[in-house]
């Protein structure tokens, strides 16, 4: 596994966690004190996680994680601040994959 597939998910899921705070701040201006709108906030939150959730099957698929922990990491994109918790510890276990990836076979 590359360092750009990890970039990429910490990029994304940085983002999309930023934007779904931003998201649900306008849902409550909206729906609790009526005012301002929330159609273009949800349409680029939309798009973002979209992006989000193809880097996290990118970045699961190669590091061969079960199903159960890619539906973890995607419901983590799907919840306020989830992603702040989640995304470290992640990217503490991709990077343990990544240099061991980078290691030298004994004997070549």
């Amino acid at each position: 596994m590359k360092q750009t597939v990890l970039t990429r998910y910490r990029v994304m899921a940085y983002i999309t966690a930023v934007w779904l705070l931003v998201f649900t701040g306008a849902i409550i201006l909206k729906y609790g004190f009526e005012t301002g709108d929330t159609m273009v906030i949800s349409q680029i939150h939309g798009v973002l996680f979209i992006v989000y959730v193809i880097f996290a099957f990118d970045l699961g698929s190669k590091a061969k994680w079960p199903f159960g922990k890619l539906l973890w990491v995607l419901a983590a994109g799907c919840i306020p601040v989830a992603s702040f918790f989640v995304e470290p510890k992640i990217s503490r276990e991709a990077r343990a994959l990544i240099s061991d990836g980078n290691k030298v076979p004994a004997g070549a």
